[in-house]
Formats: structure tokens, sequence, C-alpha cells
């Protein structure tokens, strides 16, 4: 088949041809004789008259004049940025560079795990955490990772009495509480919501997560439920706001086991609810349970500082029942 055909499409004669072939007189049989008739439309779709690129493009910006702007307070988390041209032209516009898959030859591209390492180490400077992963896909899917690593590391006491309860205070993000109710229902996971001035837990909670800030703006005070669960071995995963940790007391000095969040607040534009990244940090003694990746420094053969993937506990990576997750991608260089 020559390259015009097979990249313009075919003509009559060879249409009439693979017809003939298959036995039909025309393409509205085949259509007719393939596409079950009850999911099939009963009429034509009616549509606008064609335009060209620069006649639509004229169109759609004559729509958008349309619009009525006001000022945005919904927040739950995402808040507006300034995003300077340079660096939305060359690098959110680049996808050579943003691109959110693994790297296949990932030490070959030194400069891009140099970006990696550079965002984890950010990410411990203001929780005060040990360590953080390479980023996640979002604040909701970092909860629920925290969630179910924690759940899969309960020590044997905890597992033998089927400590399945897990606290969530009543001011989290709407969007992160729906996640950690779709990941908890199948693990059998019992998401007991309440306020943190009324908490109530016991033996049978394994896990809480507290919002700092919540979703109204207040500043939780982690010192009380800190001092609450303390006495029942219940890990306590706190979600923050990144920039607020330049002001606040870090999560870290509250004995928390993970701190999860958005790394929106960087600088990157609301883009609907995403992509964005989600962070991920958490205590060195859950090293081989955190989800995604972790970007290790390392030696090549000469002795020279060399970058790698220290850790990849995905399921595509390592043995699958040995795997933690099936998280790969992540928006971290947008960052």
């Amino acid at each position: 088949m020559s390259f015009s055909n097979r990249h313009i499409g075919i003509d009559k004669e060879s249409e009439k041809i693979m017809l003939d072939y298959l036995g039909v007189s025309d393409t509205e049989t085949l259509i007719k004789e393939t596409i079950p008739n009850e999911i099939r439309l009963k009429k034509d779709i009616t549509l606008e008259k064609e335009m060209s690129e620069a006649q639509f493009l004229d169109h759609i910006y004559k729509l958008s004049q349309e619009n009525k702007y006001f000022k945005n307070y919904i927040g739950r988390g995402y808040h507006e940025s300034i995003l300077p041209p340079v660096i939305q032209r060359n690098i959110l516009e680049n996808p050579g560079w943003y691109t959110a898959y693994t790297p296949y030859q990932a030490e070959v591209a030194q400069g891009r795990l140099e970006a990696l390492l550079n965002y984890q180490t950010v990410i411990c400077d203001l929780t005060g955490m040990e360590l953080s992963n390479a980023s996640l896909l979002d604040e909701g899917t970092s909860a629920a990772e925290a969630m179910t690593m924690l759940f899969a590391n309960r020590d044997r006491e905890k597992v033998n009495n089927n400590c399945n309860k897990f606290f969530v205070a009543d001011d989290v993000f709407d969007q992160t509480l729906d996640v950690l109710m779709t990941r908890a229902e199948p693990l059998g996971i019992e998401i007991v919501k309440n306020s943190i001035d009324k908490i109530n837990v016991d033996k049978s909670f394994f896990g809480s997560y507290v919002q700092y800030t919540g979703k109204n703006g207040q500043i939780n005070d982690l010192k009380t439920i800190s001092k609450a669960i303390s006495n029942f071995d219940i890990k306590l995963i706190v979600a923050a706001d990144l920039l607020s940790l330049t002001i606040l007391e870090k999560p870290s000095l509250f004995n928390c086991d993970v701190v999860v969040g958005t790394s929106q607040r960087f600088g990157i534009p609301l883009g609907y609810g995403g992509p964005h990244a989600g962070y991920f940090a958490t205590k060195k003694q859950y090293k081989r349970s955190i989800p995604g990746r972790i970007i290790g420094v390392s030696k090549d053969t000469d002795g020279n500082r060399a970058l790698r993937m220290a850790l990849q506990t995905r399921e595509q990576h390592i043995k699958r029942e040995r795997a933690t997750s099936n998280i790969c991608t992540a928006q971290v260089l947008l960052q």
C-alpha cells in the first residue's frame, strides 16, 4: 500500500473491492449489519455549518466575551497563582519537559532526576519529614495512599484484633473525603468522621486524617489530636497547605506519620482542578511501603555523583504480590 493510501485514505475503487470481499453493497449496509440497531441514532445529528480554523477561533473568542467574571471564593485547596509567561512557554507548554510518565531510561535523564530530587528536598524541608516521594496524582490520591499504607503496616496486635477504623476530621476537603471513602470500602476500612474537638477514639482505630488548615481556613491544633491518639497507637496523617508551612509549625513536630497535600500552591494554574502534583512525605520506617518512586543520590562507575530511582514499589517494577501501589503517573515537573 502506498504512503498516500495509508495516510490519506482509500479511493472509491479500493472501497468497492473491500465491500465486495465483505459481501455488502455499500458502507451504510455494512454499518447496519455491524452495529446493533438499538444503539444507533434514529436521526441525523444537527450540526452547524463547518468553519475554518480561523473562523472557529474568532467564534469562540466572541463567545468568551459573554462570560461574566466574579471573584472566586470556592477554594477547597485550590488557589489562584501568578504564572510568568516565560515559565508557561518553556515549561508548561513543552510536553517534552512536563510529561507525567515514568522515564524508562531514568538514569540517562539526570537533569530530570535533579528536578525531582529538588522537589523531594523542598517537601521534606517544609513538612519536616524524613522522606518524600517524587509526587503522586493529587491530594486525594496522596491521602488514600497514606491511609492504605498505614492499614497495610498495622502491627500484629491490631491485625489480630481487626482494627479497621480510620478517623477523619469533619473539615477535610470534600473531594479528598470522597477518594478516601472509595478506597476504604473494598479494603473493609470504616471511616469515622467527627470534629477534632469531639474526637473519640479507642483501640479499634489504626489511623487518623486531619486537614491543616481546614476547608474553612481554620488552623487546627494538631496537639489536640496527637494527644488524643497517643495512648492507642493510632497513626496520624496530616494534609498540609505547603505555603502555610512557611509560617506554621511543621507537622513533624506533632509526631505525625505521613504528611500529604497538593503542590499546586507553588504557582501552578488552576486548570479546572488539575493536573497538579500531590506530595507524600513520611518517616524512614515506611520507605519500603511508600507509593510511587523515590529519587536517590548514588555514584556511577567512575565514582561521580549520579541520581537514580532508588525505590520503586510499583507493580510494574517489582513482583505484583509485593507491590504497594500501582501509582506511577505524577505531575511533579509542573512544579
